[in-house]
């Protein structure tokens, strides 16, 4: 889309970029314990930073990377937050731990297990608090308008990625295929859910 209509891109990636950021105070909040202890973080996708830059606000000791392409990172630049230029289907800059924040959805499993399996190149042993934090939707809401909110994003994910949304079964395949020992879901926060993911 970026060399076939560049504005329409643009919107597309300013909208992406509000809605993955709208529930990013309320992870800070209500998952604390998640980024406790981590010296590094590397933020896959983190796009302009901003998540990067909230959790070195509520935890200064963390140095956190931003990766992202290019053409999304451009010449950003910040005292606070490390940006590489780069693709996390090659390579992923190593830190002890490893961000996707609605990332996985948009990919089928295929790529997802990759896309994993360089996380856990990037990460070291969970001795030495090695870890995924991946925040994305969790289907599993027994009925109502959450599993109908969830439904749909499925049904949106299908047709504008080669994504889907996943429930706890298919997360839990992925963490397993990509050679990942055990995980834990944090806390569901309405249709998101946070995970450590243990190497």
């Amino acid at each position: 889309m970026a060399n076939l209509d560049p504005e329409s891109d643009s919107m597309f990636n300013e909208a992406l970029a509000a809605h993955d950021h709208s529930g990013f105070p309320t992870v800070l909040r209500e998952c604390r314990e998640v980024f406790q202890g981590v010296e590094s973080l590397t933020d896959c996708r983190g796009g302009d930073g901003k998540a990067a830059k909230a959790i070195v606000e509520a935890f200064p000791h963390i140095k956190c990377t931003v990766l992202d392409f290019p053409r999304v990172i451009g010449e950003t630049r910040s005292g606070v937050v490390n940006y590489v230029a780069g693709d996390m289907f090659r390579e992923i800059p190593p830190a002890q731990a490893v961000m996707l924040q609605l990332v996985l959805h948009h990919w089928n499993d295929e790529d997802c297990v990759k896309i994993l399996a360089n996380c856990k190149k990037a990460i070291p042993t969970r001795e030495d608090g090695g870890k995924v934090i991946i925040i994305d939707i969790v289907i599993g809401a027994p009925s109502g308008l959450l599993l109908e909110a969830q439904l749909l994003m499925d049904v949106a994910m299908m047709v504008v990625t080669k994504g889907r949304q996943r429930d706890e079964n298919d997360w839990r395949d992925l963490f397993s295929k990509a050679g990942f020992s055990d995980y834990n879901i944090v806390k569901k926060l309405g249709a998101r859910g946070v995970f450590e993911v243990y190497p």
